[in-house]
């Protein structure tokens, strides 16, 4: 995982995403680097725009928080459509008992 996160902050930088790049940065952390490792990451980064994809999770993100917003809506619309029609009968009810004294 330190290898991708190590990808987003050469990207963040402005930097090319490369194995030397890569390296230099877990280098840096105090770790050896595995160069394997660093292979694989940066042929799965190749042609990938890691702007978008951070764009495209953070829409995600905002999609899933509003979504259960809209379910709440919806659940207290329920609610007070029941609670008027619980008056209604409760009125009509009411109405009925005068009547009977």
């Amino acid at each position: 995982m330190e290898y991708v996160y190590a990808a987003m902050l050469l990207n963040s930088l402005g930097k090319e995403v490369t194995e030397d790049t890569l390296k230099s940065v877990i280098s840096a952390t105090g770790a050896q680097p595995d160069d394997a490792q660093i292979k694989v990451v940066v042929s799965a980064l190749k042609g990938v725009d890691i702007n978008k994809i951070i764009e495209d999770a953070q829409n995600a993100q905002i999609a899933q928080a509003q979504a259960p917003a809209a379910h709440e809506s919806k659940e207290n619309k329920k609610e007070e459509s029941h609670k008027e029609e619980g008056k209604s009968a409760e009125e009509a009810a009411a109405g009925l008992s005068s009547l009977f004294g």
